[in-house]
């Protein structure tokens, strides 16, 4: 299957990519960086470099690949947690939810995909009874406002596409090989790999809809994710 990962050099596209090329994929990634192409050569995925934000220039790309199936992995956080800076940082990265996802819903129709995955966050539920499942509403009030807003636009874009069969999947708090820490983090937490794993999942399977992606913690409820894709947050890359 031709399948284009926007954002395939961050956190998850690195452990995915390869994911996706084992399980016999045609993988057209995307990157900001000219620097990060030999990587994805490397993985033997077709590399492009392009800004979500530059709408042209993310048609011309993803039409070019003519994938059947996008996934939507971009993030904009920085390497390393600086708490000075967080703020910023989410502002950026509620932007990309919001504009950017906006551009590759548009280019993915475009180019006639029939499957979009994207990431989202399990950990922006307002305050109520947990475990949190996928219909319970997301807190975009007070200091959760941001980030909150963000999920909600990049959400009602993925899943309110006419034509494209939207999936989201709501990770939680990222540990692991590349991520911010190598320790368990407060729930909902999740494994780089698990989440990997679990958008390779969502090409052949999971109707359209929103699907918690974490550990059994206690936060999220993921009974839909693992009857409907098979998800299994003990899985792990083969070290």
């Amino acid at each position: 299957m031709r399948i284009f990962v926007a954002g395939a050099t961050g956190v998850i596209g690195r452990r995915l990519v390869p994911l996706l090329i084992a399980a016999g994929h045609d993988v057209t990634g995307s990157t900001r960086s000219a620097d990060k192409v030999p990587a994805l050569e490397r993985a033997q995925a077709r590399a492009v470099v392009v800004d979500v934000f530059d709408a042209a220039a993310l048609m011309r790309a993803v039409e070019a690949a003519r994938p059947e199936v996008v996934i939507h992995q971009l993030t904009d956080l920085p390497d390393v947690v600086v708490p000075a800076a967080m703020a910023e940082s989410r502002a950026r990265n509620a932007r990309l939810r919001s504009e950017g996802s906006r551009n590759l819903v548009d280019a993915a129709r475009a180019a006639g995909a029939r499957r979009l995955i994207a990431q989202s966050i399990a950990f922006t539920y307002a305050p109520g009874p947990v475990p949190h499942r996928e219909d319970d509403p997301i807190d975009t009030a007070g200091e959760a406002a941001v980030s909150g807003k963000g999920v909600v636009s990049l959400e009602s874009a993925v899943t309110g596409t006419p034509g494209i069969t939207g999936i989201v999947l709501r990770y939680g708090r990222l540990y692991g090989p590349g991520t911010w820490t190598d320790v368990r983090p407060a729930p909902p937490a999740l494994h780089v790999d698990a989440a990997a794993q679990a958008a390779v999942l969502a090409v052949t399977r999971g109707a359209a809809g929103i699907y918690n992606i974490a550990e059994d913690d206690g936060a999220v409820s993921t009974e839909k994710a693992r009857a409907e894709l098979g998800f299994d947050p003990a899985f792990r890359l083969p070290a």
